[in-house]
């Protein structure tokens, strides 16, 4: 039996979240291991089904730009659960990822991927703020990564020529905070390996992109047997409608000006005068920061 299935990015990364708890990591660290999720609107999603609590979502790419939340709020960013117990560790992560290790799981989401397994994150604070200072001690400790990421994620070429094209320094402007990224080596799981994960078919892109909501959105083909592919069909329609993850007054994106952008570099909107001007000088400069 073969069916078609249309997800948009907020669908997509729902179905991944569900795949992502059947993973055999999560289901091992369930048993007895510990989880470590970072803050990012697939993974806040994870969050969700494993414990019903959405994250904070702290940076993010909105029509603006390259954007951080707005209003702080007491969601965690960085969560830690284990067995049925959660806390929030935004403040305790270098105490906390020395003591993960092989039977223990970590779920960060990604900014892009490629299609060779590469995935990197984006970073717009010093040093990558909170999360980016441990990013490397994680995958040190040889913990298992799960990368969360749609393919409204994937880039042509290799995520490391795009590591190389970024930065926090040397922009002379952008759209929000100019961003450097840091590289994640783990395992990658889009909508084609959630679909996998989540019943024994095979799994084909066969569209992407769309309208009405469905900009970054992807067409997947689904075959196999008759019960897997229904099965599967079923849990792709009830997700439909699926909303973005994430606490709710973090979902809000920083202003010109407050607390949270202090430290971004490059932007337009704190710093209007950075906006070059138009060729034929008809641009509108106020209209672009509205």
């Amino acid at each position: 039996m073969k069916a078609m299935i249309a997800l948009t990015v907020a669908e997509g990364k729902r179905l991944i979240a569900k795949a992502i708890v059947r993973t055999p990591e999560v289901q091992r660290a369930l048993q007895g291991g510990k989880i470590l999720l970072k803050g990012g609107t697939t993974v806040s999603a994870v969050a969700e089904e494993l414990v019903g609590m959405p994250l904070l979502i702290s940076g993010r790419v909105s029509p603006r730009g390259f954007k951080a939340t707005r209003i702080p709020c007491d969601a965690p960013h960085a969560m830690l659960i284990e067995g049925s117990e959660w806390r929030k560790v935004d403040d305790e992560l270098p105490e906390v990822v020395p003591s993960l290790g092989e039977n223990d799981a970590f779920v960060v989401g990604a900014n892009l991927i490629d299609a060779h397994g590469g995935a990197a994150m984006a970073v717009g604070a010093p040093l990558g703020g909170r999360p980016g200072r441990v990013l490397a001690g994680i995958q040190a400790q040889g913990v298992p990564i799960l990368v969360a990421a749609g393919l409204e994620k994937l880039i042509p070429g290799f995520v490391g020529d795009a590591v190389r094209s970024a930065g926090r320094n040397g922009v002379d402007f952008s759209m929000g905070m100019s961003v450097g990224l840091i590289p994640i080596c783990g395992q990658v799981v889009t909508e084609v390996e959630a679909v996998k994960l989540l019943a024994p078919v095979q799994c084909q892109v066969i569209a992407r992109g769309g309208l009405d909501g469905a900009e970054g959105g992807v067409g997947l083909a689904v075959w196999g047997e008759p019960a897997d592919v229904e099965r599967l069909f079923l849990l792709a329609l009830g997700l439909k409608g699926a909303s973005t993850s994430g606490a709710g007054q973090s979902l809000y994106e920083c202003e010109s000006a407050s607390s949270t952008c202090k430290g971004h570099r490059a932007c337009i909107y704190r710093s209007p005068g950075l906006i070059p001007a138009a060729r034929d000088g008809s641009a509108d400069r106020g209209a672009a920061l509205r």
